[in-house]
């Protein structure tokens, strides 16, 4: 008999399994992968999230692989540039992007030292109920196998992704739906050496670019979902003339000096959302329960984030403070609230093109060096959205670069 068991082991689901087993837990964790492994993902931990692997004791495992750092990022959005870099947060003076084989190891092998039990390649098929209803534990199969195994336990967390078993095994519905805008495409690259890029022109077509382990880029190319089937039919043309038409000197060295090292990789995400993520027994958490598009590059640093503060509630209630549903609904609530600015402003600016009001925040911001590194604070989890936005400190914004002249563009509504 588990007190937890977690579908899912990677950025949100071993955290929280290691998290559990240092209070003392017995926690099984259960995937359908094996480690290491990858999966689509931008990769990109801002300091809010390296943070919490620092507190954790695993930055420094993850740094020892040689991932590069990054310390200066270069935006642009419809002809507005911004440059520069957040201010240290938590000491932590530079991010980081590592590939998902790296850090998912890492991850893993961190809940296995805290005490949790591990078992790759199991498959989750059915979820266990008692008679009232309230989830009890799992059944599934190791990959390969016939005989189904069974596991028990006080309480089951979802932390299995997009396509989540557990989310769909007990109905989780959806609610705050934004429909997807755009497609990615994505490889891997040698033999260029970039600072990290992130730019979009006025065709609804973006860049993306920042490096990884090995040397490597990640290059990117994103595009409203409309043009999905015209790119396919001649992506590898098409992801290079968009760096040639965005960012011309960066395709010409793609072109002369790139070599990708892996194939191309298309994303087509699903919409953003959120699903209802607690219920009797069982709770999701990371993608599973909560998915915004990569555009902001938050979704890592979201999964270790909100993993935390379902640790510190699962932990009140299976140490008997406070019955554990009403303590799991609170990190539910504080998710929703805690990621609203977040999500807003990701879903908006995920259609490539700028409404008038974050036209006007982020035209001014260009204009002002204090104002640029508050903005990448706020990206790096620094300072909170909602005060970097807040109608107090635009009209500062504003009145320090006189612009724009309409000063009552304070808020998006």
């Amino acid at each position: 008999m588990y007190d937890v068991i977690v579908v899912g082991a990677r950025c949100a689901g071993s955290p929280l399994a290691m998290l559990l087993a240092r209070q003392g837990h017995r926690v099984l964790v259960v995937d359908r992968s094996t480690f290491p492994s990858d999966t689509i993902s931008t990769h990109f931990i801002q300091q809010a999230g390296l943070s919490r692997l620092k507190s954790w004791g695993l930055l420094d495992r993850l740094i020892a692989t040689g991932v590069p750092p990054i310390r200066r990022m270069n935006f642009a959005y419809t002809g507005i540039e911004l440059s520069g870099f957040a201010d240290p947060i938590d000491g932590l003076t530079e991010v980081y992007a590592p590939r998902r084989t790296v850090l998912d190891a890492i991850l893993v092998d961190g809940a296995r030292e805290a005490g949790a039990e591990v078992i790759e390649g199991f498959a989750v098929e059915e979820l266990i109920h008692d008679d009232n209803g309230r989830v009890t534990g799992v059944r599934g199969k190791v990959v390969g196998e016939e005989q189904q195994k069974e596991f028990r336990s006080r309480f089951v967390v979802g932390a299995d992704g997009r396509n989540s078993t557990v989310a769909e095994l007990v109905k989780a519905d959806f609610y705050d739906v934004v429909p997807a805008a755009c497609f990615v495409y994505y490889s891997y690259f040698s033999g260029i050496e970039w600072e990290f890029h992130h730019q979009t022109d006025f065709n609804h077509q973006q860049i993306g670019a920042w490096p990884t382990h090995d040397g490597q880029m990640l290059c990117a190319v994103m595009r409203r979902k409309d043009r999905f089937r015209e790119f396919r039919a001649n992506a590898e043309e098409n992801f290079h003339a968009i760096y040639d038409e965005i960012v011309p000197e960066l395709g010409q060295d793609l072109r002369d000096n790139g070599k990708r090292d892996e194939q191309l990789r298309p994303m087509l995400y699903p919409d953003n959302y959120r699903r209802r993520s607690n219920g009797p027994g069982w709770a999701l958490v990371g993608d599973a329960g909560y998915h915004k598009d990569p555009f902001t590059g938050l979704g890592i640093t979201d999964a270790l984030k909100y993993t935390e503060v379902l640790a510190d509630k699962l932990h009140q209630g299976l140490a008997g403070e406070r019955p554990i549903d009403d303590a799991v609904a609170e990190y539910v609530a504080h998710r929703d609230e805690d990621s609203r600015g977040s999500y807003a402003l990701t879903t908006s600016i995920s259609e490539l093109e700028l409404t008038p009001f974050f036209d006007s925040v982020f035209r001014a911001t260009s204009r002002s060096e204090h104002f640029k590194s508050r903005f990448f604070t706020m990206l790096g989890g620094g300072i909170h959205g909602d005060e970097f936005f807040a109608p107090d400190q635009l009209e500062k914004l504003y009145d320090e670069v006189d612009f724009p002249a309409d000063k009552r563009l304070l808020s998006p509504s």
